[in-house]
């Protein structure tokens, strides 16, 4: 009876996320309560057309609906299977900034706004002598990967030196509403605190679901202009503290396993050793996955009935790890000779502040994927999972594994271009990590209030 309700539940969730595709992509198609947000231009290459990042003045911009429903055919379940690496289609409206930051001695700046998707690249013009500059531009880029990162940065134009940053947002593209304008606050280079200012934005995003999906498993594509990580104390202390508590996680249940051993609770080691025997009796193969599973739904449960509380214990710590960041800067070191006599030790603390970096970022994506984190790689986990189980039920492992290691030996002959891949680790590069999700997170207008003086520290 377990193994028919397992089976039929298996089946039930397939064609329930078919269902969701199917609703999700009529949805896009019958957006007839949101502005249109798709149009053409005389002056620029058409929006439909396939590795073109575009822009658009906003005031000659005329919403064309024919052919924002050819983006939408384009982007259909039906041509699924076309041109796979083409995700979808992106379109930024950057209406306006309020409130930024002076840079001049005047007090006024002459700022300009550079959008990223990855590695696309387009700004706006420069408005001078200005705090509040309207730009009024439309850019539309091609989506790669719908796991991409929109980066809007503001600068302040110096034609004697290079451009000073005046604020940045970054926004996954997963987490945008189509047709909402909107303002952003906006954050300091690190992405952890708020500056000064921001900035009104109107986007839409449409994209195959079919192609999103099958993108997650393949390599991420590598950002070639990247901040180069430098050595710093409170990124290294910060990195130990974030293996600790995964470390922590893994003893604890270590310490739970060995307390049914000791039978510390009766109830609990009655309970345990009944699904241990039961288990061990009746285990198959196909099992494992239903295993995962069950984990992914009973954190869906606690999502559910936990969603829209705060933490307000992690908001101190993220406070008190940027005091500490602030102490840091204002107590560097004024001689420089020194620093060259530690640049030996520096690099070595780099390498191992890096390398718990990569060790803290893999736990934390395995738990946010459970966590529910993002809901669209959570079910994808979940449908993979179950056409897993399908899969080991019918089919015999000796069958399966032959066939991955022959995909595997012939993947170069098939394809000579093909990049060597590890299907699991691709689709955890996708999740996000703590560290990313404190840098995607959307300030709130309670969040932009000035912060009180800090208490001076006492020895």
């Amino acid at each position: 009876i377990f193994v028919v309700f397992c089976i039929m539940l298996g089946w039930c969730m397939l064609v329930a996320f078919i269902l969701v595709v199917v609703v999700t992509t009529v949805g896009h198609a019958s957006h007839a309560h949101s502005p249109p947000c798709w149009g053409a231009d005389d002056s620029v290459h058409p929006l439909g057309s396939a590795g073109n990042e575009t822009i658009t003045d906003l005031a000659n911009y005329m919403p064309d609906p024919r052919e924002r429903l050819e983006v939408q055919r384009r982007y259909s379940l039906l041509r699924s299977f076309s041109n796979l690496n083409d995700v979808g289609l992106l379109q930024v409206k950057v209406i306006k900034a309020t409130g930024l930051l002076a840079a001049d001695f005047g007090g006024k700046s002459d700022p300009f706004c550079v959008l990223e998707l990855t590695n696309a690249r387009l700004q706006t013009q420069t408005i001078y002598k200005t705090l509040n500059p309207e730009w009024g531009k439309v850019f539309t880029f091609q989506v790669k990967d719908i796991h991409s990162i929109l980066e809007v940065t503001v600068y302040d134009e110096d034609r004697n030196k290079s451009a000073e940053f005046l604020g940045k947002v970054a926004i996954p593209l997963l987490r945008i509403k189509n047709g909402e304008r909107k303002a952003f606050y906006l954050k300091d280079k690190k992405l952890r605190r708020r500056t000064k200012g921001s900035i009104v934005l109107e986007m839409e995003v449409i994209y195959n679901n079919i192609k999103a999906s099958w993108r997650t498993y393949n390599p991420k594509e590598v950002k070639y202009l990247q901040m180069e990580q430098k050595f710093k104390r409170q990124i290294l202390v910060r990195n130990l503290q974030r293996v600790s508590r995964l470390v922590m996680a893994v003893v604890n249940t270590g310490r739970f396993v060995k307390s049914c051993f000791e039978w510390e609770s009766k109830t609990r080691s009655i309970t345990a050793f009944i699904m241990y025997v039961l288990m061990v009796w009746n285990f198959e193969l196909y099992m494992l996955p239903l295993v995962l599973l069950s984990i992914f739904f009973k954190y869906y449960i606690v999502r559910s009935v936990m969603e829209g509380r705060t933490d307000q214990q992690e908001e101190a710590e993220e406070e008190e790890q940027d005091e500490e960041e602030d102490d840091e800067e204002r107590g560097k070191e004024k001689s420089k000779s020194f620093k060259e006599k530690l640049q030996a030790i520096q690099d070595v603390c780099q390498t191992v502040q890096n390398g718990l970096d990569e060790v803290a970022s893999l736990g934390e994506s395995v738990k946010n994927t459970f966590n529910w984190t993002v809901p669209f790689l959570s079910w994808l986990a979940v449908i993979t999972l179950t056409i897993a189980t399908v899969v080991l039920y019918f089919i015999p492992l000796r069958y399966l594994v032959l066939a991955w290691g022959i995909n595997k030996f012939t993947k170069k002959l098939r394809n000579a271009n093909a990049i060597p891949n590890n299907e699991l680790v691709d689709f955890l590069s996708r999740v996000p990590s703590d560290e990313e999700l404190i840098e995607y997170k959307e300030l709130k207008s309670e969040d932009t209030q000035q912060p009180s003086p800090k208490k001076k520290k006492t020895s």
